[in-house]
């Protein structure tokens, strides 16, 4: 490693990477400090949808802030793919909601119509269980119906993880794995950031470590209350295309194998996977898809996500220490393009994106 940069990222996923990228493509000298492999870490368990339809049921404005990043990601899609080769697999076809019963609907469409009372951007269709099969011919009997939303689309998590690596390569930045960042100190107008007995010099830090940021926020003059909450995700085989929109707890992958998902259960930092949720995620998966009942499933895992109390973002740039800036979300797919193409900017000294009012940590003061 060098001994000063412009940019130290702290955390190497979808988040970090991201951010990364967009610092490093405008001419900034980035290192990323990530842990080992086995570090906990979001990116690994990600579901891969690029969704709009239903965030920000208690605040529109993480709702546009979604829809902005949704917009952006086609060009962010097709820049990754210009610069290394790497096809991330994006897709905007819209998505669907299914529901099963019309009491689970009906919820549904009063959320999402209060949201669209707020922002008009946020376009959504009622469909009946007919309408829904003219879309969806694999849907099964026993749906009411769904929401489509042409705001959703899809991508591979772990292909945009490896683009993202390989274009911030290319654009000068250095990649420092398998480091754990023990001290962050302010140092005359930059910071010296520690590992162990190595440290080295950045002008500014950005602290995008998931559950690691709870740790490292306090030391430059942030605050970072977020917990784990696990998700557990099963892979079937490859299959007959059947499949052609993103749904919430179902989608096809461009090679042919399915994703179910997910869960979210408060069990500490335990990312291991459990029968009985395993069970339920593949019966909801079912109930909408019944050709699912016969397919092999050959893979699961779970992962942890990195949650605050509202299950908000949280961007944040230090007042005590200028130059030390905070980033955190659970949303990393879907943010991905927004956090290079704007949060990146912002880092650099351009203004506060107004989209981002809502997201300071001072919401969670009592």
């Amino acid at each position: 490693m060098q001994k000063t940069y412009d940019i130290a990222v702290i955390g190497g996923g979808l988040v970090g990477m991201a951010i990364a990228y967009g610092l490093a493509k405008r001419g900034q000298r980035v290192v990323v400090c990530d842990g080992e492999d086995n570090a906990l870490r979001a990116a690994r368990g990600n579901f891969g949808l690029v969704w709009v339809q239903g965030k920000g049921g208690t605040c529109t404005d993480y709702a546009r802030w979604s829809l902005h990043s949704a917009n952006t990601w086609q060009g962010f899609a097709d820049e990754l793919f210009a610069r290394t080769g790497v096809s991330v697999g994006f897709q905007r076809p819209g998505g669907f909601n299914i529901a099963q019963t019309p009491e689970e609907l009906a919820i549904k469409v009063e959320s999402l119509r209060k949201l669209q009372e707020a922002e008009p951007a946020l376009k959504y269709e009622v469909l009946d269980h007919d309408a829904l099969a003219e879309r969806l011919p694999a849907i099964g009997p026993d749906v009411a119906g769904g929401i489509y939303s042409p705001n959703d689309g899809h991508v591979s998590p772990l292909y945009t993880l490896r683009a993202l690596f390989t274009a911030f390569e290319q654009a000068g930045g250095e990649y420092a794995p398998n480091v754990r960042v023990t001290d962050i100190r302010p140092v005359g107008s930059a910071f010296r950031v520690s590992m162990g007995d190595a440290s080295f010099d950045a002008g500014r830090v950005v602290l995008a470590a998931g559950l690691g940021n709870r740790d490292l926020a306090p030391m430059v003059g942030l605050n970072a209350p977020v917990k784990p909450l696990r998700g557990q995700i099963l892979v079937t085989e490859r299959v007959k295309p059947f499949l052609s929109y993103p749904t919430i707890y179902v989608r096809q992958t461009v090679e042919g194998s399915v994703m179910l998902g997910d869960s979210a259960e408060d069990v500490g930092f335990n990312d291991g996977v459990t029968p009985d949720v395993l069970a339920d995620i593949a019966r909801r998966g079912i109930a909408p898809f019944p050709l699912l009942k016969n397919v092999r499933v050959v893979r699961a895992w779970g992962a942890l996500r990195v949650m605050t109390a509202d299950g908000l973002p949280i961007y944040e740039a230090s007042e005590a220490y200028p130059g030390a800036f905070l980033a955190t979300c659970h949303s990393g797919v879907t943010l991905a393009a927004a956090h290079c193409e704007t949060i990146a900017p912002w880092i650099l000294g351009g203004p506060r994106p107004a989209l981002l009012d809502h997201f300071y940590a001072k919401r969670f003061a009592a």
